[in-house]
């Protein structure tokens, strides 16, 4: 029987760092949302509604970007500190190719890489 693709993903709104665990090894890949330049003051509410478009835009494109990395793993756990990875379950929710994945949430503080990576190993047990 083939072994299930486990992936964790530590996560916030403008960083993602995807692990995966074989033999013991973890192998990583770290995502950074484009940020939306945010220098110019802007007074009018047209020119706020234009930012905050921008900015869910931004938002989406990095969820999508994610979401193609992961495609292949079976098991994924999303964890992180913001509603960040709420939002990516979401996304995925509705995206057929993800139906038959199994994907968890766990709310978390900030984390050193030695307690991420203990917790996937512990979550993957």
């Amino acid at each position: 029987m083939k072994k299930a693709k486990q992936a964790g993903i530590w996560m916030d709104h403008s960083k993602a760092i995807i692990m995966e665990i074989k033999d013991d090894v973890f192998s990583e890949i770290i995502i950074e949302s484009e940020s939306v330049l945010k220098d110019e003051e802007y007074s009018s509410d047209k020119h706020e509604k234009m930012q905050h478009t921008k900015e869910q835009h931004q938002q989406s494109g990095y969820y999508h970007k994610l979401g193609d990395l992961i495609r292949n793993y079976d098991d994924i756990l999303l964890f992180g500190p913001t509603e960040a990875k709420s939002e990516l379950f979401n996304l995925l929710s509705s995206d057929y190719l993800f139906n038959k994945k199994n994907i968890v949430i766990r709310n978390t503080d900030k984390l050193t890489r030695n307690q991420m990576h203990a917790l996937i190993r512990e979550y993957f047990k």
